[in-house]
């Protein structure tokens, strides 16, 4: 994991409204108005909120056609473990330094 998906994890669970969503998805795949209904928020402001937790890939959407061909966004979550302490930063700034040396390729050698 490098800081930057470390960061993004971190937001994305730092608000009290993405806490309560991934708590309500800890039972089991919802959909967007059901889960909505159960937050007691506007299926626009869970959207932001789940888009948010899409991005640092802590839920997965996909759309699914009802019985009656009605088209339904269903929300899941994706397993995740971190557990966060010094190593757990160290660790990611260490990624990041093997991706960028890892950009710069090799370095050229005279002799």
């Amino acid at each position: 994991m490098t800081s930057e998906e470390l960061l993004a994890f971190l937001s994305a669970v730092g608000h009290t409204q993405r806490l309560r969503a991934i708590a309500s998805l800890a039972d089991g795949r919802m959909y967007v108005s059901e889960l909505a209904r159960q937050l007691g928020m506007s299926r626009p402001l869970l959207y932001m909120h789940l888009e948010r937790l899409e991005k640092a890939g802590l839920v997965v959407g996909h759309l699914e056609l009802s019985d009656d061909g009605k088209a339904l966004k269903y929300f899941e979550l994706v397993p995740f473990d971190l557990h966060l302490n010094v190593q757990t930063i160290l660790d990611a700034l260490r990624a990041d330094e093997q991706q960028a040396g890892a950009a710069d390729g090799p370095a050229d050698e005279e002799g």
